[in-house]
């Protein structure tokens, strides 16, 4: 039986591991699955927040080393990756000047991260151990698969027609732009002030189903495809 750690940014990342994916993963053959922030232990009391790369390479690769059977992953916000500096993100600077889809951006800094992953980890690592996700833009993007769930979800129905108006301008919901005015969460956050991540995000995510999800945000689907094709179930 096959072993998934996602090393994941913040708590609602966690939860949705936790309460969406453990489930839905264990039936396509995984004998468990969990999430851990991402970083060193000392600093996962700091909820949220992406780290810097070099801090995040270091725990995935500890945890494969640790873990020979194991298969490893990551769920962070393509919007918050530093793309300068010491704590830059593979691909992530790279990514921001290719145009078309948001597919396209996402991958660039994935196939990035399993180049750093191999490269520390050594001749005779198997790639397929290590199976990121970079998430366009935000969590929030993905309750926007379905406008009127996600209003019902937190007792709010009167959202669901701005929000239908704002899904309506793209694609598809990953493909909400991510600027500092108009990501997800902030345009979210215009309707609902109130808006509280960590409860809310999960509530609408639970409310909406993984499947609608998935039959709207491509990227997704396709990185869960991979780790469903890895459980062996």
């Amino acid at each position: 039986m096959v072993r998934l750690l996602l090393h994941v940014e913040g708590q609602t990342e966690e939860t949705f591991v936790s309460e969406v994916l453990r489930e839905h993963l264990a039936s396509r053959g995984y004998s468990s699955v969990g999430a851990r922030l991402l970083g060193p232990a000392r600093q996962r009391h700091r909820r949220g927040g992406v780290r810097s790369w070099p801090s995040a390479l270091k725990g995935i690769c500890s945890h494969l080393r640790q873990d020979p059977q194991c298969i490893a992953g990551t769920m962070v916000d393509y919007y918050g990756l530093p793309a300068r500096g010491s704590g830059a993100w593979p691909g992530r600077l790279e990514a921001a000047k290719v145009r078309g889809a948001v597919e396209r951006r996402a991958g660039t800094v994935e196939r990035a991260l399993g180049d750093s992953v191999a490269a520390e980890m050594g001749a005779g690592f198997e790639r397929c151990r290590f199976v990121p996700y970079v998430m366009m833009h935000e969590f929030e993007a993905m309750l926007f698969s379905d406008c009127s769930g996600f209003g019902s979800a937190i007792g709010r129905t009167d959202l669901s027609a701005p929000l239908k108006e704002i899904r309506r301008a793209f694609d598809t919901p990953e493909d909400i732009d991510d600027s500092q005015e108009s990501a997800p969460s902030k345009r979210i956050l215009h309707l609902l002030p109130s808006y509280e991540k960590p409860l809310m995000a999960n509530l609408g995510v639970l409310h909406i189903g993984l499947e609608t999800i998935r039959g709207e945000c491509r990227h997704l689907d396709r990185w869960l495809q991979r780790l469903e094709a890895l459980g062996g179930g």
